[in-house]
């Protein structure tokens, strides 16, 4: 069965796996209700949580990732009813009241431990914003909301990565071989961003950004459900209950920490953009106005012509295998851990090529494993992620449940005559996930609902940020960077280079992050909005980003991170802030500091989700950081480096 849970032979096993959890809940649920105050009611709700997260996270994977249609819609189906149960759960008032009768007792509260205190306060958080203090009539409205939000999530998800279809004579006949042919339609999938026809970027921008009446209906609809339903559990906005124990605590923070970082790179942002009009100018004298679709295209441009770094010089020097080791010669000094390939049974991937490692440390032995899917296959998603299929946890019987998470990438197949070799991107890429992957599995909590990467949004990036930063630096690089065939190392300068391309045009890359965070808090903040989600759109680019606004498209509709990360798409920069402070104050001197490490880990990667994050952030800094840290700690990293600079001259 998949990831060896026997019912996941086949795909009417998810039924079965999905009745057992409900049917283990139910008693749960009954043995919580019949608990006095104590710490066993926090074991008995993460036993629950446990017990549902078990289907449903795997479930999570498999909808997307299983190539066999009949797997991912057993999976879409178990999801669904799991979390139609789960929601259910958050407005059981029987079982609401045993978790606020132990919160209630002081004497028992003190006797405590921090972590079984913040997870009891987390599961209460879960009843609250679900509306359990409400009357019985406005908690069937809080459920329903959550339903449909549901609902509209999915659909709005779906149509934001429809392809839009245009009338093939609309287009001049040079360019439409660019896009697909449907009877006389074009379908246009996507904005062609590294197409280095200007027609055929602006064609893919205005046609694949035309508004969809049905998906602005969705938005619209979204915004206003979650909304009202922030509104009922008692917030002022969405804004408001999503950043609710988050590192930034509340949307006012994350205001003033994107305004803040807005000013300090609006001069640098200008500069790009007069660097890139002026390669526009000498390409394209005829039509040099920078616009929106331009911005990707000759950024890269600029990469390329200022620094040479086509990644076919690369590729060669980051076999799979060589970077694989990288990372178990990194994790093996840093923090004592190595990566073992250990052999799958029958039926327990879902495609031969996925590979299974064993994580175990030097003195505290297996650790978890981590699935890796590496590689491309027709109908798989595109996108690098990371996936908890199991949590850890301390079971009932004194065993520690081991972590079992899947690290998902898109990379080539070997050849005849090559392995799988890696572009810088996609060896950062990999850093990155295993940062996420290190995180679960040595945030070994004694709680599952608080495990690995179960934190704050804001806080989940730092591990998986700070490994970028690694895998940018020459003594880590020199470690494993061999060419394929000579056995040669990357030279010195090839890597400075590296990193100072990526510096061209960062600050226009960074501003259209804020623009995009800008933009979410407005959707997510006070309602009803005061314009038209577009229009919005329009006011907030020309003044968070600079590039003008194009008549008749609505980039929102394809801003899917609405759904994941709504209210909370400036994680990523605040987590690259943290990352970069990390990186700078414990690891730049020497990255492979195994006292660092240890700290590290003690710090910032065994808490998991339960110790407040900004805690954490003060354990490993030694200080508090303000919001002008943050922005300083950005900014700072836009800089040039001295050395590479002279080097290059």
């Amino acid at each position: 069965g998949l990831f060896g849970v026997p019912e996941l032979s086949c795909p009417e096993g998810f039924q079965e796996a999905q009745d057992k959890a409900l049917q283990e809940s139910e008693q749960l649920v009954q043995k919580a209700c019949s608990t006095p105050p104590g710490p066993e009611i926090v074991m008995i709700f993460d036993q629950l949580s446990d017990a549902l997260c078990r289907v449903a996270d795997l479930a999570d994977f498999v909808k997307i990732a299983h190539p066999d249609c009949a797997f991912r819609e057993a999976a879409e189906e178990a999801c669904r009813n799991i979390g139609t149960m789960v929601e259910k759960l958050n407005t059981d008032v029987e079982l609401c009241k045993s978790l606020r009768q132990l919160l209630a007792n002081k004497v028992v509260m003190d006797s405590l431990d921090p972590e079984t205190r913040r997870v009891a306060e987390l599961f209460m958080f879960d009843f609250e914003i679900s509306g359990i203090h409400l009357d019985e009539e406005k908690r069937k409205k809080a459920v329903n909301l959550n339903i449909r939000i549901l609902d509209l999530c999915n659909e709005f998800l779906a149509g934001a990565h429809l392809p839009n279809k245009i009338d093939q004579h609309v287009l001049p006949e040079h360019i439409r071989y660019n896009f697909t042919t449907d009877g006389n339609y074009l379908q246009v999938a996507g904005l062609h961003a590294d197409c280095p026809d200007d027609l055929v970027r602006e064609a893919a921008y205005k046609i694949f950004l035309y508004p969809n009446a049905e998906q602005l209906k969705r938005l619209e609809e979204l915004l206003a459900s979650r909304n009202s339903l922030a509104q009922l559990v008692g917030y002022s906005t969405f804004a408001h209950r999503a950043l609710q124990g988050t590192m930034a605590k509340n949307p006012e923070t994350v205001t003033q920490f994107l305004e803040k970082l807005s000013d300090q790179l609006s001069q640098r942002t200008q500069k790009d953009f007069e660097m890139m009009t002026k390669m526009k100018m000498k390409l394209k004298p005829q039509n040099s106005k920078l616009m929106p679709w331009d911005h990707p295209y000759y950024s890269g441009v600029l990469r390329a012509e200022r620094y040479n770094i086509d990644p076919s010089l690369y590729c060669p020097y980051f076999s799979l295998g060589a970077c694989m080791e990288g990372l178990n010669s990194l994790f093996s000094r840093l923090l004592g851990i190595s990566l073992y390939a250990e052999q799958t049974r029958r039926g327990e991937v879902w495609s031969e090529d996925v590979r299974k490692l064993a994580v175990v440390h030097e003195n505290e032995g297996l650790l978890g494993y981590i699935y890796c899917d590496f590689f491309q296959r027709p109908n798989k998603p595109h996108q690098d992620c990371h996936f908890t299929v199991r949590g850890g946890r301390l079971r009932e019987d004194g065993e520690y449940q081991l972590p079992v998470v899947v690290l998902m990438l898109s990379l080539p197949h070997s050849t005849r005559n090559a392995p799988t070799l890696l572009s810088p991107g996609m060896m950062e890429n990999l850093f990155h996930e295993m940062g996420h992957a290190m995180h679960s599995m040595l945030g070994r909590t004694r709680y599952q609902h608080v495990t690995g990467t179960r934190c704050p949004t804001d806080f989940a990036e730092v591990p998986s940020i700070l490994m970028e930063y690694f895998a940018n630096d020459y003594r880590v690089v020199n470690q494993f960077a061999r060419h394929y065939k000579t056995g040669q190392p990357l030279p010195k300068n090839m890597v400075s280079r590296l990193c100072e391309s990526k510096k061209v045009c960062a600050a226009a890359d960074m501003q259209l992050q804020v623009f995009y965070a800008v933009l979410d808090q407005i959707y997510h903040g006070k309602h009803p909005l005061k314009r038209s989600t577009t229009e919005i759109l329009k006011e907030t680019q020309e003044k968070f980003y600079g590039l003008p606004y194009v008549p008749n498209t609505a980039w929102q509709l394809r801003f899917s991170h609405l759904v994941g990360y709504g209210a909370k798409y400036y994680s990523y920069l605040m987590s690259r802030a943290v990352a970069s402070m990390v990186w700078k104050q414990c690891f730049a001197q020497d990255p492979f500091d195994r006292a660092m490490g240890e700290r590290y880990r003690r710090e910032m990667l065994a808490h998991g989700g339960g110790k407040e994050p900004i805690l954490m952030v003060q354990g490993m800094l030694q200080k508090s950081p303000s919001v002008e840290d943050f922005v300083d700690a950005l900014v700072s990293d836009l800089d040039q480096d001295f050395e590479t600079f002279i080097m290059d001259s």
